[in-house]
């Protein structure tokens, strides 16, 4: 089916001949590119239209789209190289950052003034646990030193920086969050929760995304859009790496190695699979009765390939989990800087 037959039925159902493109509104005539479903007149129709897109009501008429995973993937994984390369692209304009401070890893992530990723860096860290910072200290000096190594690769000073919280997150423990990247000599631009960071990444306006963290898993829910629900439950990859200490007798430490050691997924993973049964039962919970049809799982610990398999069987719907799921959240706090 042509773009100008889908505007003519859309017509006929008296709903405007608009899609939703990144979160904005464009005339159905003006583009294509990827493909998307449309239900019109009861028929599931197979349209091309571009762009990262979920769903949107127009009229009588209900367009059910799905993210452009591949460009998600892209995007992401030149994200990651830059990391692991040490690295920077070329960029235009201002640049904005963002500061992710995770349980088990603190990133530093730039974007320029067009959201594409510039620069990136990394340090495991044991300074937030469960959401909650417990060595201020060691915080703000990771992330002066993550700052100082960004700033020698630029060869520009950053002053300005927005964070995440977990969702939920109040009082004190924002502020700390914000006083860590103040401390490291930066203005706080934006603070958001973490799952909306990773919204942005997607480029998702309805949905459900769950981070799932070191120490807890952040739930959102998307409609048209806006952010109608949140959650932050206390379960995360720090309860698989106890379950891993028990069941293998050994110590936390070498636990969390032996959780990220990739070449021992296979063995590890149907240990620690009732922790991720748990994990999909919340997440189940915390859905019920908001109309999801789509989970995007980010954070660490769903980096398994498993993953999103336990996730599906057990809450039923459908579940997208992009490339190094670790990085999506780091690099969405960079792209809420710009706003």
């Amino acid at each position: 089916m042509i773009v100008g037959e889908v505007i003519k039925r859309l017509q006929i159902l008296e709903a405007q001949p608009f899609v939703s493109l990144n979160g904005r509104p464009e005339i159905a005539s003006k583009v294509s590119g990827k493909s998307f479903m449309a239900i019109l007149s009861g028929r599931k129709t197979s349209v091309q239209l571009p762009g990262i897109m979920n769903r949107e009501y127009y009229g009588k008429a209900k367009i059910t789209m799905s993210i452009d995973l591949k460009s998600v993937n892209n995007l992401i994984n030149n994200f990651a190289n830059l990391i692991e390369e040490q690295r920077i692209n070329e960029y235009k304009g201002d640049l904005r950052v963002g500061v992710d401070l995770g349980t088990a890893n603190i990133v530093l992530s730039v974007v320029d003034e067009d959201g594409n990723p510039v620069a990136g860096v990394s340090h495991p860290g044991s300074v937030i646990k469960d959401g909650l910072i417990v060595d201020y200290v060691g915080a703000v000096q990771i992330v002066r030193k993550l700052k100082s190594q960004l700033e020698e690769m630029l060869g520009i000073t950053l002053t300005r920086a927005a964070t995440a919280v977990p969702p939920g997150t109040i009082g004190g423990n924002m502020k700390a969050m914000s006083n860590v990247v103040e401390s490291a000599d930066m203005d706080v631009t934006e603070i958001i929760d973490e799952p909306t960071a990773a919204a942005s990444v997607l480029g998702i306006t309805d949905g459900a995304v769950v981070d799932v963290g070191g120490g807890t898993t952040g739930i959102s829910i998307l409609r048209n859009g806006k952010v109608i629900y949140t959650a932050d439950e206390p379960t995360g990859g720090t309860h698989m790496s106890l379950v891993l200490a028990g069941n293998y007798k050994i110590p936390f430490e070498e636990a969390e190695t032996l959780k990220r050691d990739r070449t021992r997924q296979r063995e590890v993973f149907p240990v620690i699979k009732p922790v991720v049964e748990k994990m999909a039962s919340i997440v189940k919970r915390h859905i019920n009765g908001h109309d999801v049809d789509t989970i995007y799982v980010v954070g660490g610990a769903s980096c398994f390939d498993e993953f999103e398999t336990v996730f599906q069987k057990e809450i039923g719907v459908n579940i997208i989990k992009p490339a190094h799921p670790l990085l999506i959240t780091p690099l969405g706090i960079a792209l809420n800087s710009l706003k």
